[in-house]
């Protein structure tokens, strides 16, 4: 018989609850939501509803909430959106502080009942939060990866869709660096069914893209007014747990550890990753331009101030 997965979702707010909703879908394992005591009662009632919803999909899964980190022993994936999200005005830096408290007794605990399991951090500051789960926990770099080239990439991916007017399907694109304003989106390697973007919009076009992707977080804050968003963040996450847990080996932008990539040591910064059932099975390299090797130079001064601020 095939495994059964379990996943835990550490956190179970709107990303964590629509995140729990998806791998419900997909039939991807069974799933455990945590929340804090307080809270306990959000994160039962949600997957309980969910538990209601299976039979309208036919999906044979296990939904359960937990305030208790001894559930989610023998868990293949942790998947951690614990955090205060974004509000109106606040940066990703304005939340560090809140979120270090929150990553390090995550850390703590799921070092203690899933010491094995494949870990993505979702949280932000994300950078700054991946690096501290990393240290905290003391796992090696494969079995840890950051959500953040995978959301940033599709957001690309939909404005370049929303503005030629043609298919999603057919653009691929990447975008590498840190998660936030000064990520860096590559257009030259953009293309639409196999054509270049760069012949099929202008310079100025491609440009105002970019500049949206860079901002799309804090464009749907402020939209939202209480909050940020959570359909794409968990839509984004899947697609990294599905490739490990059938190790479909997909290449996926995301904030993986780097020594010695891109002239990156020590740091975890979104790059080109083959997910597999190894976790993080490789990184590749892309030859950049000179431009495109100074906004990453640019890109990872802003993770390495976000990391000192950990302290870690």
């Amino acid at each position: 018989m095939p495994k059964r997965y379990k996943i835990a979702v550490i956190g179970g707010g709107q990303v964590g609850g629509i995140t729990a909703l998806m791998i419900a879908q997909r039939e991807l394992g069974d799933a455990v939501v945590f929340d804090i005591p307080e809270k306990e009662g959000l994160a039962k009632g949600k997957t309980l509803d969910m538990m209601e919803m299976t039979p309208h999909y036919g999906t044979d899964v296990n939904l359960e909430g937990t305030s208790d980190f001894s559930q989610l022993k023998g868990s293949d994936v942790v998947i951690i959106t614990a955090g205060v999200p974004r509000k109106p005005g606040m940066t990703r830096e304005d939340l560090l502080n809140v979120n270090l408290k929150i990553i390090t007794s995550v850390a703590e605990n799921i070092k203690k009942h899933c010491p094995d399991a494949f870990n993505i951090v979702i949280t932000n500051p994300l950078d700054a939060m991946i690096y501290a789960f990393y240290k905290l926990t003391g796992f090696p770099k494969n079995r840890v990866v950051g959500m953040a080239g995978a959301l940033d990439t599709g957001r690309y991916r939909s404005f370049v869709a929303m503005e030629t007017g043609y298919s999603v399907e057919d653009i691929s694109a990447i975008v590498m660096g840190g998660h936030g304003p000064t990520m860096v989106p590559l257009p030259r390697l953009t293309t639409v069914g196999g054509i270049p973007l760069t012949e099929i919009l202008p310079k100025e076009k491609i440009d105002a893209i970019v500049e949206r992707t860079r901002e799309a977080g804090t464009e749907i804050v402020k939209l939202l007014a209480d909050g940020s968003a959570y359909f794409s963040p968990a839509a984004s996450v899947l697609g990294m747990v599905e490739s490990y847990l059938k190790d479909k080996k997909r290449i996926i932008p995301c904030s993986s550890f780097c020594e010695g990539e891109y002239g990156v040591n020590g740091y975890f910064i979104g790059v080109p990753t083959v997910i597999g059932a190894g976790g993080v099975e490789k990184i590749l390299e892309i030859k950049l331009t000179p431009d495109e090797k100074e906004a990453l130079k640019n890109t990872l001064e802003a993770v390495k101030k976000a990391v000192a601020d950990t302290r870690l």
